[in-house]
């Protein structure tokens, strides 16, 4: 027998409140090479427990997670995809098997594309993302949220959210073709 439950569900961040603040985590990993952190199981969300609950206690919305041979190039955040902006150029970590390559992450790389962004599927080092102008995450139940700050070794970088930014335009625009206010290209 194979058997299905779905039930609808809000925002995993609740967006309306604040951007998020994100703690990069330098000691714990999310996922390791040959392991399952690039299928949707289980398995993704145990391994995030224990630094999301002391990064949660510090006052941060959740962890980014860095790769786990060097610990210099992004991951996830705990249960999401994350993308940065610099200029017109849009890049998040390419899904080589310890990355989800979700259905919410493929259509805002299509949404940017047809906008007129670049975007790059590619390692990007947390040095390179202390010089975004914009960070933001996207997931199934996250759509896509502003990252308003990450702190990294005790030092916190700010980005542009709010109104009139990317983050916003990409997801209204989801929205607007999830609803059938906007017709879906693709």
């Amino acid at each position: 027998m194979f058997l299905t439950y779905a039930s609808p569900v809000g925002n995993y961040f609740k967006q309306d409140k604040a951007p998020l603040s994100l703690y990069v985590e330098e000691e714990e990993v999310r996922a390791f090479s040959g392991g399952v952190g690039g299928v949707k199981s289980v398995s993704n969300y145990g391994p995030v427990l224990k630094a999301l609950v002391r990064a949660k206690s510090l006052g941060f919305s959740d962890v980014l997670y860095l790769d786990s041979v060097s610990k210099k190039y992004l991951e996830e955040v705990s249960a999401a995809n994350i993308f940065t902006l610099k200029g017109n150029v849009i890049s998040t970590p390419p899904t080589s098997g310890t990355i989800l390559p979700g259905i919410t992450r493929k259509s805002i790389i299509d949404i940017a594309r047809g906008l007129g962004f670049q975007v790059e599927e590619r390692s990007i080092s947390v040095h390179e993302l202390t010089e975004a102008d914009e960070v933001f995450c996207t997931g199934t139940a996250v759509g896509v949220a502003a990252v308003g700050s990450v702190t990294y070794r005790g030092t916190r970088f700010e980005f542009k959210v709010g109104e009139n930014t990317v983050c916003q335009a990409l997801g209204s625009t989801l929205v607007g073709i999830q609803t059938g206010l906007i017709e879906d290209k693709k």
